[in-house]
C-alpha cells in the first residue's frame, strides 16, 4: 500500500501564487492551508480544490503558524512548500518514490533554484540553498526560539532529494524590500527575547560584512545588477534587525 502524504502551506494574501502552489500538491493525498486572515481572494480560490483543508489562525510567527499546519496534518509524511515556490514532474516522482522505500531517511533537504521575476539568480548567496521540506512529523517540529529562518529540529536520520524546487524569491525589487524589512524586525524581535544587547559596533560591522559576504564572498557581482541589489537587500535585513533591537531595549 503507497505510503500517504500531506502537502502543506502557510499563506497570506497570495491570490497570485495560491493557484499554481496548489497544482504543486497534485501528488498528495490532502492539502492543509494554514491563512492568517488573508484580506484578499486567497481562501476563496483554495476553497476550489477539492483536496485543500482551510484553517484561519492569528499570525504570530513563521514557527508557530508552520507548527500549527503540521498539527493539522492526518498523515506522516509531510511535504511543505511557500507560496513562492514551485515543484517540477521530477521533483514530485522523486519523493513518491523516495517515501515509499524501505530505507528512506525521516527527513530530506530540497535544493532550490532562486529567480527573480524569471532570470535565474546563480550566486549571491544561493548556490548552497537547501531546506526541509519532505519529513515525517512524528519526527520532527519546527524549534520554538525561532521566528523567522524556521529551523526543523529532527529526530531521525536526514537526506537531500536530487531534484529541486524552483523558488521565485521576488517580483520586483519593492516586494523583495518589504520582505527583507519585515523578516528583520522579526529577527530583532526573536534576538530582544532572548535577550540580546545592542551595540552599534556589533550593529554596522555586521550590515558591512553581510553585504560583502553576499557580493563578494558568494560571488554576487557575477549575478550583474540584481546580484547588487540581493547584496543590498541582505544587508539591509541584519540593519533593520538591529535597529529593532535598539528600540526594544
Amino acid at each position: 500500500m503507497p505510503e500517504k502524504i500531506s502537502g502543506l502551506i502557510i499563506t497570506f494574501n497570495e491570490e497570485k501564487n495560491i493557484q499554481e502552489v496548489l497544482k504543486c500538491f497534485d501528488f498528495c493525498d490532502e492539502i492543509i492551508v494554514v491563512d492568517s486572515f488573508s484580506t484578499d481572494q486567497t481562501v476563496q480560490i483554495a476553497r476550489q480544490n477539492p483536496k485543500v483543508k482551510i484553517d484561519q489562525h492569528k499570525f504570530v510567527d513563521y514557527t508557530k503558524q508552520r507548527n500549527r499546519a503540521l498539527s493539522l496534518a492526518e498523515n506522516d509524511w509531510v511535504f511543505f512548500l511557500d507560496g513562492d515556490e514551485r515543484t517540477t514532474p521530477e521533483l514530485q516522482n522523486e519523493i513518491i518514490e523516495t517515501i515509499s522505500a524501505k530505507n528512506a531517511k525521516d527527513a530530506y533537504y530540497i535544493r532550490r533554484i532562486f529567480f527573480v521575476g524569471n532570470k535565474k539568480i546563480k550566486f549571491s548567496g544561493t548556490q548552497n540553498d537547501k531546506n526541509f521540506r519532505l519529513f515525517r512529523k512524528s519526527k520532527a517540529k519546527y524549534a520554538e526560539n525561532k521566528k523567522v529562518h524556521e529551523t526543523l529540529a529532527v529526530n531521525g536520520t536526514t537526506g537531500i532529494l536530487k531534484n529541486k524546487l524552483f523558488h521565485y524569491s521576488f517580483e520586483n525589487f519593492e516586494n523583495f524590500k518589504k520582505k527583507m524589512l519585515y523578516y528583520g524586525f522579526l529577527k530583532g524581535k526573536e534576538l530582544t527575547e532572548k535577550g540580546g544587547k545592542y551595540s552599534v559596533v556589533t550593529h554596522w560591522s555586521k550590515v558591512v560584512f553581510k553585504f560583502i559576504k553576499m557580493y563578494f564572498l558568494k560571488l554576487g557581482f557575477l549575478d550583474g545588477i540584481n546580484g547588487l541589489r540581493i547584496s543590498y537587500l541582505q544587508g539591509l535585513y541584519v540593519h533593520e534587525t538591529y535597529k529593532t533591537l535598539k528600540q526594544k531595549k
